[in-house]
């Protein structure tokens, strides 16, 4: 008999490690630890990424930028342009196991409206209220005619959360989110793991063949793609233009890309410079920065050739790119004497703000060395990404380097950062014709007036320089050859749904 019990323990115990080797992981290496996993006060691109795997939105976007149903099944636009109407998927369940109903989805919308501090707040504040249609169905009323409306719920806008929940949680919502996405969450150490288990009743889950996913931040570049050579990560974000040969050259990995919706930029302080340095009192010196950078040498010196270089919130391929309004090219000649005619005499000292990383160091010591010659003496201050975001929102700063991930819409890309009522206008800029534009351009539906519109926003940004932009990133995604499925879309989201381990 104890002979049997002992061959029966060890029996179960070869079936439960059976079962646990059977588990698959998926290890990302994320290039940041990302801020609050609450969609609603959420900011950070690689947030972005973490939310993708277990916050599901009302709408998504295929490869080519179509916009798609997500939890949503359809939307309907009224003639007048001022509502509308979205069927709602049904099944549909919260991670807590509460349903996601109208009730759910206007909760939700109406969080991101009035939670204080709300990020969503202005992408939505063309809502004036949200009605439930029926179970399945709610109408958005609004206070006018809004373009963007359907782009703005592809992303945090669009995310839901359980009611539940976040009325439990309040503003400790982000420590512990709940939403209705393929994944829930499980635990988050700062700096080291977020983890994820697979959802057992989400509204997709034959297409969820992965058991786990925990992401790592990783902030050394060269740590991350050692990593995941290693086989410790099974994908990575953000791999280096100058790494692609080596990562292309490794048969065990395999490379995703595509040029971002987004932009790389210089943030200037206009409005909050406490020290009232020339950079924000003089459109001429910041006119004067900008021409003593070269673009395309940063993006061949820097980055291999392999980013786009540009001069607006869109990259030059995007239909709203404003051919009128052409990159200028380095003129260093011209940027003393811009300096001249504003009075200031160089060098003029810049505190320049520089999130943590390669990607980004890298090339701020490239503009600081080309702003040199032109008079200018760009003081590089290195700090982590989290940190670098509330020091440009309490104006601690003259040059923020700032990235945005972008939107499909080019009102995603312009508004939030150039509109003088705006949360991310960091450098509280203020322009009343700006303003203008970014309004009337959110009431036009036909793209060739909404284009035209931003033609003349571009002019002013041109002519004001409220943000240098320089460059649209290459994305660039590394994952081993275990890894099956992956494609990369230019919103440089990792989407987890329809991926396989080996």
């Amino acid at each position: 008999m104890k002979m049997f019990r002992l061959a029966a323990t060890a029996a179960t115990l070869l079936v439960s490690l059976g079962a646990a080797q059977a588990q698959t992981t998926l290890r990302i290496g994320l290039a940041e630890d990302p801020d609050i996993l609450d969609p609603t006060m959420a900011r950070t691109y690689v947030g972005r990424i973490v939310f993708a795997a277990f916050c599901d939105k009302l709408f998504d976007i295929d490869e080519k930028l179509n916009i798609v149903p997500q939890l949503a099944l359809s939307s309907e636009t009224a003639d007048d342009g001022k509502a509308l109407v979205i069927k709602l998927r049904p099944g549909v369940k919260f991670h807590d196991g509460e349903p996601f109903d109208a009730e759910a989805a206007k909760f939700s919308l109406e969080r991101h409206l009035t939670f204080p501090g709300s990020f969503r707040k202005p992408e939505l504040a063309s809502v004036d209220h949200v009605e439930v249609v029926d179970p399945l169905t709610i109408r958005l009323v609004l206070k006018a005619p809004f373009s963007p409306l359907l782009a703005q719920l592809t992303d945090r806008a669009g995310m839901m959360v359980s009611p539940k929940a976040a009325k439990a949680e309040g503003d400790k919502f982000g420590l512990h989110p709940v939403c209705a996405g393929p994944y829930k969450f499980v635990e988050r150490v700062q700096q080291d793991r977020i983890v994820f288990e697979k959802f057992s009743d989400y509204w997709n889950k034959d297409n969820v063949f992965i058991d786990r996913v925990v992401f790592q931040p990783i902030v050394d570049s060269t740590v991350r793609l050692a990593n995941l050579k290693s086989g410790g990560l099974d994908l990575i974000e953000r791999v280096l233009a100058t790494d692609l040969k080596d990562v292309r050259a490794d048969s065990r990995l395999k490379v995703a890309t595509a040029i971002e919706l987004g932009y790389q930029g210089v943030t200037l302080n206009i409005g909050k410079d406490k020290a009232k340095g020339p950079l924000s009192q003089s459109a001429k010196v910041r006119q004067a920065l900008d021409l003593a950078i070269d673009r395309e040498a940063i993006n061949q010196v820097v980055f291999n050739g392999e980013f786009q270089v540009g001069n607006q919130w869109v990259n030059p391929d995007h239909p709203f790119y404003q051919k009128a309004v052409p990159v200028r090219a380095r003129n260093v000649e011209k940027a003393k004497a811009l300096l001249k005619e504003a009075g200031v005499t160089p060098p003029v000292s810049v505190d320049f703000l520089v999130p943590k990383g390669a990607e980004t160091e890298t090339p701020a010591q490239v503009i600081q060395s080309m702003a040199a010659e032109a008079g200018f003496d760009m003081k590089i201050r290195v700090t982590e990404f989290a940190t670098g975001l509330k020091q440009a929102e309490a104006g601690d700063y003259q040059a923020f380097m700032l990235a945005w991930s972008g939107r499909v819409d080019p009102d995603g890309n312009s508004y939030i950062f150039l509109h003088s009522d705006a949360p991310q206008n960091y450098g509280a800029w203020n322009n009343a014709q700006a303003d203008k534009a970014l309004e009337e351009a959110r009431l036009v539906s036909d793209p060739d007036k909404r284009k035209a519109i931003y033609e003349t926003l571009a002019k002013l940004v041109q002519e004001e320089e409220p943000i240098l932009y320089l460059y649209h990133r290459r994305i660039i995604i590394a994952h081993t050859t275990r890894l099956e499925g992956y494609k990369q879309m230019p919103d440089g989201l990792v989407r987890v749904v329809g991926l396989k381990l080996k």
